[in-house]
């Protein structure tokens, strides 16, 4: 049993490996439980929780004198650990500090690896879902279709709502069921909007998830020159590593265009790789090798173990690859972003911060200023996942964990944005009129190109409704049992 829902790509910052070798960062041998209890995956949730989670010295259950290495100590560990049999209940209720939000686990390390790769098992509708005023019924808005998917071959595109799967009304009791259950195939009931009523209609799409869909997160890269002024756009949704190199040639193109402006489109990322936050920070500010663009900061185990050269992060002159980084130099950067940008999304915006200014258009971001390990079963990596060492991991323990194991501050050393990075302007998605990819009347857009051109005229486009409050269908996020929605849209159902 999951009790998280497991979606598409992290809500956490990732780092691909640790800067030290496993060797230097092996955490203590501990005790072992009972081997007759069956409680492998609880044992190693609790060690390496114990080693690397952040707030470790704040959890009483992760507390290193907890259990002494004594007859009655492996007595009382064992005990402890098969106190809960679901090892995701146990992960969540038992370990975990008050003030986390993101950490999660899965059953299937391999599912959640993929995922981190742009691979997943998905029909390709990437969506929303707000709730109705005073309601506990819910309603879905799709965001965009991932090409060469199931729903990129059906009628149904961006700005389009629903209220209901099989005929059932969507509420906050059987969305995940209807949404993020087991089935694969499932039948959306359409709907429309119209002076912020909300009337189901007839249109029905069936959509039916499918293994190995690949989603490249360079979504869409455009140029427009609008009285002069060269403007890049990038649609951006996922800082996913293997396709580092599209964007660095998506940089190539604004740049062999001339571009001058740069609107950096990460309304819906919520996140992934830090080493690509670094490449995008570097490709739009410049390939300083000498200026620090994050510094971690640790637990009291781990930090001290790490040299200061280990802790820093300082802008790319290179891709992994070795490609040299196609950087615009800007001095002001326009980023879309909203509620749905997360993690290392928000690791662009104050990276560059000290450097460039960052004119914010949209909403208050998530507040994901923590980085994540992915962990498995596999002590002598010192648990942290290496697909050049699968075969290392302990072949009846399949789980994986995604703690919170540190946070990042920027060259100014702030990083206190629990509460997320507030806007410049304040511009919430109107969900009558989300508008059209790349199409200069899509408001966002349309509120940065007038930022940028200092054009005036009719601005329709600011008359906008409240955005969604749940996470879309791409993300690993943490949906709890008694999760409350917390903004509940002020819209009527008819």
């Amino acid at each position: 049993m999951k009790k998280y829902i497991l979606l598409f790509l992290s809500l956490g910052i990732l780092y691909s490996a640790c800067k030290k070798s496993d060797d230097d960062l092996t955490p203590p041998d501990g005790i072992d439980p009972d081997p007759i209890a069956n409680v492998d995956v609880q044992d190693f949730m609790w060690k390496a929780m114990n080693f690397w989670y952040f707030w470790q010295a704040d959890v009483p259950n992760l507390a290193d004198d907890k259990f002494e290495n004594t007859p009655a100590g492996v007595e009382a560990y064992t005990e402890f650990l098969a106190s809960e049999t679901d090892p995701g209940v146990f992960f969540d209720d038992m370990l975990l500090f008050s003030e986390d939000r993101f950490s999660f686990y899965s059953d299937d390390y391999k599912e959640l690896t993929q995922a981190f790769s742009g691979i997943s098992k998905s029909n390709g509708l990437e969506f929303g879902l707000g709730r109705f005023s005073g309601s506990d019924e819910l309603f879905g808005y799709v965001w965009y279709i991932v090409p060469n998917s199931d729903a990129a071959t059906k009628n149904i595109s961006r700005g389009e709502l629903f209220t209901g799967v099989n005929g059932q009304t969507l509420t906050i009791d059987n969305y995940i069921d209807l949404l993020f259950g087991d089935s694969d195939t499932y039948t959306l009931n359409m709907a429309d909007i119209a002076n912020n009523i909300i009337t189901p209609n007839d249109k029905e799409v069936e959509l039916t998830k499918l293994d190995g869909l690949v989603e490249n997160p360079v979504f869409l890269s455009k140029t427009f020159d609008i009285g002069g002024e060269i403007i890049g756009y990038l649609v951006y949704n996922g800082f996913t590593n293997e396709f580092d190199e599209d964007l660095n040639n998506a940089f190539g193109d604004f740049k062999a265009a001339g571009v001058t402006n740069l609107v950096l489109d990460l309304r819906y990322n919520p996140g992934g790789s830090v080493n690509s936050a670094r490449l995008l920070s570097s490709m739009v500010y410049g390939t300083n090798t000498d200026e620090l663009f994050l510094r971690q900061r640790w637990n009291a185990k781990i930090q001290p173990q790490l040299s200061d050269a280990q802790l820093t992060d300082y802008f790319a002159d290179e891709t992994n690859d070795g490609s040299p980084i196609n950087t615009l130099n800007l001095s002001k950067v326009y980023v879309l972003a909203t509620n749905s940008s997360a993690s290392a999304s928000e690791l662009v915006m104050n990276g560059l911060a000290p450097y460039v200014d960052v004119v914010h258009i949209g909403e208050t971001t998530r507040g994901k200023n923590e980085f994540s390990l992915t962990m498995v079963d596999d002590f002598e990596g010192s648990y942290l996942y290496n697909p050049e060492r699968e075969s290392n991991i302990n072949p009846d323990n399949q789980w994986a964990i995604q703690p919170l194991v540190g946070r990042n501050e920027n060259a100014d050393g702030f990083y206190d944005y629990t509460s997320g990075l507030a806007p410049n302007i304040q511009l919430e998605e109107d969900l009558s009129n989300l508008g059209v990819w790349g199409d200069q009347n899509e408001p966002l857009l349309a509120r940065a190109i007038q930022e940028i051109t200092g054009a005036t005229g009719k601005r329709s486009f600011e008359v906008q409704m409240p955005a969604d409050v749940m996470t879309n269908s791409k993300m690993f996020t943490i949906l709890k049992d008694n999760m409350v929605l917390d903004k509940p849209l002020d819209l009527k159902m008819q």
